[in-house]
């Protein structure tokens, strides 16, 4: 199988500020906004990023205890809201998908 890049949809827990930039980058992004998931289940936020092959990033620990369960995803991109400023998050974001191909990440975390 080929390598591919991650494709990233932002839950709604982190900042819309890093999606543009993202984007400007070339990185496929989407936000919780974009995909109707505004108030959406933890479920519901998984379940679209695992249909569209994407990487959710997140600031909630509780997609985390979804995957200690052994709920299926394509990757969880997880760190703490207060670790990171809207740059270094921007930063990491971009690191996180130059390094790591989409099928490294199937059933992942990547603590951020």
């Amino acid at each position: 199988m080929a390598e591919t890049e991650i494709r990233l949809p932002l839950d709604e827990s982190v900042t819309l500020a890093v999606a543009a930039p993202l984007r400007a980058r070339g990185i496929s992004v989407t936000t919780s906004a974009e995909a109707d998931l505004i108030g959406a289940s933890d479920e519901q936020q998984l379940a679209f990023a695992t249909s569209e092959g994407r990487v959710l990033i997140t600031h909630d620990d509780d997609f985390l205890r979804r995957h200690h369960a052994g709920v299926d995803h394509a990757g969880i991109g997880y760190c703490h809201q207060t670790k990171y400023s809207v740059g270094d998050l921007l930063q990491v974001l971009i690191l996180l998908h130059g390094c790591v191909a989409a099928e490294e990440m199937l059933n992942r975390v990547e603590n951020l």
